[in-house]
């Protein structure tokens, strides 16, 4: 079964095309840029490319896009046909073929304002089942094209799973006051508590949907690394999260200070992928106690895949101020 990737030069297009090429499954990559991961070159906005790299192709996983880095630099009609009709043009090519499992990448930066309570309000607990509140044209994008999938799912029969995935890029923050108060590594690390998934993870996730998404039909899932965090902690988190953390990891604040790391003082979403491992079967192995495990043992906590494919970034120039504007 041949499977198709889009935006294969991308940090997880070629996380998946290392993945599947290792396992000796036949796929295909295209992307917009040429790459050791890049078969054929060429724009998912455009429906002639689209349909003659989907010849002969079984399964899609289409990880292309505009990314929330690129709002500063890239107009709405550039979101809108890329991200929007890009999918448009993949999910009428895909159905036309009888395309057996189609795999949408999508964010969790769809959810938007939804991620931010009010002052004095316990932390957002984030599963499916909350609306998303687009703050950008980046999230307004991502949810409309998961709209066009779910549409070909409902409508013509097109078994897809969308996978809402949290942070797993490795460059440093896009947040200045991050970026000024803890290293790259102590601050991911944090993450790993509540928003962020490594890239070994996020693969596992795309192709254990692959495999379950004739059974499934339909269906919309974070991936993000396990929480160890409870609805009971919310109040706690926003107001005194590194309390909680040492709650449930009393050794971290040894760990912590053995490397000159700090526990984030407040936190203000959990991101809950239960569902995702229960119906996907899908089983991470990189979560916040994987990390305090690697510091006892002075290894990265990374695993070999995200080591091996390292920062790519998101725009050909460097910028003064940040690894990326920030709109």
């Amino acid at each position: 079964m041949t499977i198709l990737v889009t935006g294969s030069a991308g940090h997880l297009g070629e996380a998946l095309m290392r993945m599947l090429r290792g396992a000796g499954r036949p796929v295909r990559g295209i992307d917009i840029k040429a790459s050791d991961c890049t078969d054929h070159v060429g724009s998912v906005a455009d429906p002639a490319f689209v349909h003659h790299a989907i010849k002969g192709v079984r399964a899609v996983i289409h990880a292309a896009t505009l990314h929330k880095p690129h709002v500063a630099t890239h107009g709405y009609s550039e979101f809108v046909q890329t991200n929007i009709a890009g999918t448009l043009n993949l999910v009428e090519a895909a159905t036309e073929v009888g395309v057996g499992a189609f795999v949408f990448t999508s964010t969790t930066s769809a959810f938007g304002s939804a991620l931010t309570p009010e002052p004095g309000a316990p932390a957002a607990w984030i599963t499916e089942d909350v609306t998303p509140i687009p703050r950008n044209i980046y999230g307004v994008s991502k949810v409309a094209a998961e709209g066009l999938c779910e549409l070909f799912a409902r409508r013509h029969g097109l078994p897809v799973i969308i996978l809402r995935t949290s942070r797993f890029f490795p460059e440093a923050d896009d947040d200045a006051e991050i970026r000024s108060r803890y290293e790259t590594e102590n601050a991911q690390a944090n993450e790993l508590l509540y928003r962020r998934a490594d890239i070994e993870d996020v693969v596992s996730a795309h192709l254990s949907a692959l495999e379950k998404a004739k059974e499934i039909g339909f269906g919309r899932y974070i991936v993000s690394a396990p929480t160890p965090f409870t609805p009971d902690d919310l109040v706690a988190l926003r107001t005194d999260a590194a309390r909680i953390v040492l709650r449930h990891f009393p050794d971290c604040e040894a760990l912590y200070a053995e490397r000159g790391w700090k526990l984030f003082p407040s936190i203000d979403r959990v991101y809950v992928s239960a569902r995702a491992m229960a119906s996907l079967g899908w089983k991470p192995k990189y979560d916040f106690r994987h990390v305090l495990s690697c510091l006892r043992r002075d290894d990265d906590f990374r695993s070999p895949l995200a080591r091996e494919i390292g920062a790519k970034g998101y725009h050909d120039e460097v910028f003064a101020d940040g690894p990326y504007p920030v709109a």
